[in-house]
């Protein structure tokens, strides 16, 4: 399994908003859908649901190294739809 590394940036946002690193790990390895990020080429957008706070998913912004994941960003998105969804 490869390491997660993550960012200031990253670090930063989830202490501002009280997200556990076991959350983003979670979400990171397993998450409910991902896709590319549409401004940023080589960055993968992933997605899951955060306890607790209905409506709400947590975007994950990393890039898949050789041999570990970088997190560069995360945060709540309250607009984030998973692509099946009407």
């Amino acid at each position: 399994m490869k390491p997660i590394v993550f960012r200031k940036h990253a670090l930063d946002r989830m202490d501002q908003n009280h997200i556990p690193g076991s959350l983003v790990d979670a979400i990171t390895r397993s998450p409910v859908w991902a896709g590319p990020d549409p401004d940023r080429p080589g960055i993968e957008r992933r997605y899951g649901r955060i306890p607790g706070w209905p409506g709400k998913w947590l975007r994950v912004a990393c890039v898949d190294e050789k041999d570990h994941i970088r997190i560069l960003s995360v945060f709540p998105d309250r607009n984030a739809r998973p692509p099946d969804a009407s």
